[in-house]
């Protein structure tokens, strides 16, 4: 019998190679399609998956789970990549990878396949999760094997075996870019853009209308959360009100991508040291990490607010690294879930022309006491007090400024100038 394999398969001109090249090394390929929120013709996917080869075809509606699931959690976390990254693509691979496990063990096969290349962020995120859920899973990873690579040396390559098979490939002309897309974002890089230098050209951008051509007129929405997730959504322009998640993340996704809103164009740093130029637009989520971040503002202890801001880089570099199925994940996770323990209120938002800002927000959890930071209204504090408060913090000021008098007068003088 042959050898079951289960493929992450897109339908693209790489993994439809790829699948006709297994069932040439005599494996029984079943395609697996994750609908993550690209814009495919799903049926279309799966018929050109069975001719060219497959036995068995998976499409798998995952974009509620995903919202759920993985985008609401991260954004919980306030995850941002090196300050600016949100993370669209690394956010969906853990789920992607997680049901290609789960259709392999309902077809009793521990063989998964991918078709990520060696150099970039996705073979390790595909491949940590299979691991982390398949401890016993064996990879075929055709990017990384010698013969696929001594056959396949370029594109005009693959095009050549995808004629000698009757493989269809879309007769359009190729961007000078690639995009991976999902319901949180699309990215775009390679191409004329690994040029850092080169202007991504507007035509490029398919989420968002450019500031420029944005209204003239500003949208003020309203975005309720509770335990630090959101739970609606109210445009105060029109009226219109989404609360289920995946609906109401969909609506902020159209609402941002018209204002211009969640264009990133940043040269980050891969996992495996290369650094790459990427541009992303990610609309719906800049909004809510915007809206999310300020409720904390109001609603969450200071000390408690400082600890979980200094684990948010370690939260995104896990997430960008492939580790969301690690033990130090979890730990992670459980610290963000009690730091957002009545994380409750509505944040009120103004979008206009490329910008999200904050307008206002009140919480029934709120710790801001008016009375207490009115400059007319004494309340319970008594300023007297800060005496004592400011000469204890000055004692080690004092104790550091003796120090440089009479050890190095020059630092001393220096700094007194």
């Amino acid at each position: 019998m042959k050898k079951k394999i289960v493929l992450a398969y897109s339908g693209g001109l790489d993994t439809s190679v790829i699948l006709k090249w297994l069932t040439q090394k005599g494996f029984d390929v079943i395609a697996y399609v994750a609908d993550v929120g690209q814009k495919d013709d799903f049926e279309k996917v799966r018929e050109k998956a069975l001719k060219t080869g497959a036995s068995k075809v998976y499409v798998e509606d995952l974009r509620e789970e995903l919202v759920t699931d993985y985008i609401f959690p991260a954004l919980r976390g306030n995850a941002l990549y090196e300050g600016r990254y949100l993370l669209g693509t690394a956010l969906a691979r853990p789920l992607i990878a997680k049901r290609q496990v789960q259709i392999a063990e309902r077809e009793g096969t521990n063989l998964l396949a991918h078709g990520a290349t060696g150099k970039g962020n996705d073979q390790v995120r595909f491949e940590f999760a299979f691991y982390a859920l398949h401890p016993d899973a064996v990879v075929i990873s055709p990017w990384k094997d010698p013969e696929f690579l001594f056959e396949f040396k370029g594109r005009t390559d693959m095009l050549k075996y995808a004629e000698k098979f009757g493989i269809p490939v879309t007769a359009s002309k190729s961007k000078p870019y690639s995009e991976d897309e999902n319901i949180m974002h699309i990215s775009h890089e390679a191409g004329i853009l690994e040029d850092p230098d080169n202007s991504p050209p507007e035509e490029m951008f398919s989420h968002t209308l450019s500031p420029q051509k944005a209204p003239d007129v500003e949208t003020i929405i309203e975005i309720e959360f509770k335990d630090g997730f959101p739970v609606s959504v109210v445009n105060l322009n029109d009226g219109t009100v989404k609360k289920k998640p995946l609906e109401l993340f969909l609506y902020l996704n159209e609402l941002a991508g018209k204002n211009g809103i969640g264009r990133v164009d940043m040269v980050e740093n891969r996992f495996i040291g290369i650094k790459s130029r990427g541009v992303y637009e990610t609309p719906g989520a800049t909004i809510l990490w915007a809206a999310h971040r300020d409720l904390e503002g109001i609603a969450m202890d200071k000390e408690v607010m400082y600890l979980r801001d200094m684990m948010i880089p370690k939260f995104s570099e896990l997430i960008y690294n492939g580790f969301w199925f690690s033990p130090e994940m979890d730990f992670i996770m459980a610290a963000i879930e009690k730091s957002q323990e009545k994380i409750d209120g509505t944040v009120r938002l103004s979008l206009y022309k490329g910008n999200v800002q904050p307008i206002g927000r009140k919480s029934p959890t709120s710790l801001y006491n008016e009375d207490l930071s009115s400059m007319d209204i004494e309340g319970g504090f008594n300023a007297v007090d800060s005496l004592g408060f400011i000469n204890i913090n000055a004692i080690r000021l004092k104790a550091h400024n003796l120090l440089l008098r009479n050890h190095d007068p020059y630092r001393w003088r220096k700094r007194r100038q």
